[in-house]
């Protein structure tokens, strides 16, 4: 058995590194001098982007050209994220203070500003979106309390429920919004949040954010640099959580971390990914994609291995809701697509 077991770990090997060789990174549009962490993929043909500068960008074709659809008084905001649901309704939402929500149901010719928040301290790192129009936004915790803000109606409309929320927030900690991926939702409304900074947490909810659990996170923490930067989950057991330290990019001590328990506990992989990391997402059961400023990485075994397939920057990776295309956005205006 020893012998049949071997060859078949070095098939598995060899398939890898075949799919790695295989995968390219193609640029798209550089064309914007705007950094780009906000991305929505749609569907094979309909991509939205949103980054600094107040840009805001919408393809139709695939990537091969854009409408920049910028909201008209917003030129020096960040849109930090960005959920699309089709290619006229989208929502974008701003990092820092003002805290913004602006929605548009004609394809970016107009925006109305859906929400606000003038506190100074305010600071929304993401939010995510069931199928059916369920979202919840979350921010950096104000006096241990996490904002957080919940729409049942596709983001037309929000109610604060913070005070769902019991746990008090260390000092220090705070989520990242490097690429809209600290908070992830599944199809059932299962949401998870992760935090870092001086301490690392996964929180959950299992009931659309009426109530909330924490699990610890043993990611790399301690320092505002440090911790899970982008959750994702391909069931309601199965997640992972990459990121690392975003000023030592090319460290991969305790980047990665995988679950098999809903976020209540977490190991390491065999292999982590070469790196800091800002976003990850789930192709299949099996393949992963997770991407930063080191590089692009690969893996077919459920995040337990990793192979980069590419040493460009880039803040984020989504595939399309409905249809296999993969994009990635990044600093200096670049969108690019992955071909597997």
């Amino acid at each position: 058995m020893k012998p049949l077991f071997l060859v078949f770990i070095i098939q598995i090997f060899l398939l890898s590194q075949l799919s790695a060789q295989q995968a390219k990174i193609n640029i798209v549009n550089q064309e914007r001098n705007s950094s780009y962490r906000g991305l929505s993929v749609v569907d094979d043909t309909t991509v939205w982007v949103s980054g600094s500068n107040g840009t805001v960008g919408l393809s139709t074709d695939a990537g091969k050209n854009w409408q920049w659809v910028n909201p008209i008084g917003y030129e020096k905001t960040d849109f930090r994220d960005i959920e699309a649901f089709d290619g006229n309704e989208a929502l974008i939402i701003s990092a820092g203070s003002p805290a913004i929500i602006l929605s548009t149901h004609d394809g970016g010719r107009s925006w109305k500003e859906v929400f606000t928040d003038k506190r100074p301290e305010i600071f929304y790192d993401g939010f995510a979106f069931t199928p059916k129009g369920v979202g919840i936004a979350f921010g950096d915790a104000i006096q241990g309390k996490m904002p957080l803000l919940k729409s049942i109606d596709f983001g037309r409309s929000w109610k604060d429920i913070s005070a769902n929320m019991h746990f008090t927030i260390t000092e220090g900690e705070a989520g990242f919004a490097a690429s809209g991926t600290s908070i992830y939702c599944d199809n059932k409304g299962t949401y998870w949040i992760a935090t870092g900074g001086t301490a690392a947490n996964i929180y959950s909810s299992k009931d659309q954010g009426d109530t909330w659990q924490r699990y610890s996170c043993p990611i790399i923490q301690g320092k505002n640099s440090t911790g899970p930067f982008s959750v994702a989950f391909y069931s309601s057991k199965t997640g992972i959580v990459v990121g690392g330290d975003y000023k030592e990019d090319k460290n991969k001590d305790k980047n990665s971390l995988l679950t098999n328990d809903g976020g209540k506990t977490w190991f390491a992989p065999e292999t982590a990914p070469a790196g800091f990391k800002s976003a990850v997402i789930y192709l299949s059961k099996k393949q992963l994609i997770t991407t930063g400023t080191s590089g692009t990485d690969l893996s077919n075994d459920g995040g337990k291995n990793w192979t980069p397939i590419g040493q460009e920057s880039f803040n984020a990776v989504q595939k399309a809701k409905k249809g296999q295309a993969i994009f990635l956005v990044g600093d200096k205006g670049k969108i690019a697509n992955l071909a597997l």
